[in-house]
């Protein structure tokens, strides 16, 4: 297999859940990938799992620095790149009448912030004909509760990928956006919920899904992979749901 064969990926948050599942996909499939992560102990891990050449970098995509060295590592080591997967998020939740600014500034320097800066530092570098692709989620379609900021995030990450979509036009540049459901990843961990809670919460959501499940990393990961790839050589400016037909009810 080898549909992205030595295409150069960079792909945030790529230590656990649908980051890493792409990963994998994308070397696979003949990608030379470079996964990154906020803890080193993370990726050390990750880096034991992995066959192919691949790069990993600690980088907080909430700091403007690291999301510069980020993509000066990647240069340096392959040269420009084709494919930018967007893909670091985090989800705490919080009630409207209990945001505070912390949680506020938090959930936007990664969800938005981090991005946005992502992609400034990566265009001089991005081949055209390339690639960008940004995860984002169907909260912002619909209305659950507790996910206010969160959504509110997601949503400003949608309505940045259509200007982008736009500016980028010229160099042949495709901007996709993923929005999965439910999905099984570790992201539920970290909401700052007691485990009981996130598990009912879980079950909720799976009930809702016309699927009747939550979905999987690897789903998330072949819509990455065909998103990035020349089978989606027409396919521009989209936000491609993967939830089990959640957002269509």
């Amino acid at each position: 297999m080898s549909k992205l064969k030595n295409k150069v990926t960079v792909i945030t948050g790529a230590n656990s859940g649908i980051g890493l599942a792409t990963a994998k996909l994308f070397l696979n499939e003949g990608a030379k990938v470079v996964l990154s992560g906020r803890r080193q102990e993370a990726l050390d891990e990750v880096a034991k799992e992995l066959d192919g050449d691949f790069l990993t970098v600690v980088a907080d995509v909430s700091k403007p620095e690291d999301n510069k060295r980020l993509i000066e590592e990647t240069v340096s080591k392959y040269g420009n790149i084709d494919v930018l997967f967007l893909n670091a998020g985090i989800a705490p939740l919080s009630s409207t009448s209990e945001i505070t600014d912390e949680h506020y500034t938090e959930v936007f320097d990664t969800n938005v912030k981090g991005p946005i800066l992502a992609v400034k530092e990566a265009l001089p570098n991005l081949n055209d004909n390339g690639s960008i692709l940004f995860t984002n989620s169907i909260v912002h379609q619909k209305g659950f509760d507790g996910f206010s900021v969160y959504s509110a995030s997601k949503g400003a990450l949608r309505a940045y990928s259509r200007v982008l979509t736009s500016e980028v036009k010229d160099r042949g540049i495709r901007v996709n956006s993923i929005a999965p459901g439910p999905i099984e990843t570790p992201i539920y961990g970290k909401m700052n919920l007691p485990g009981e809670v996130v598990e009912e919460m879980g079950k909720g959501f799976a009930q809702s899904v016309p699927l009747g499940r939550f979905g999987q990393s690897e789903e998330v990961a072949k819509t990455a992979l065909f998103l990035a790839s020349e089978d989606a050589s027409y396919i521009n400016g989209v936000e491609l749901e993967v939830d089990g037909g959640l957002s269509q009810i």
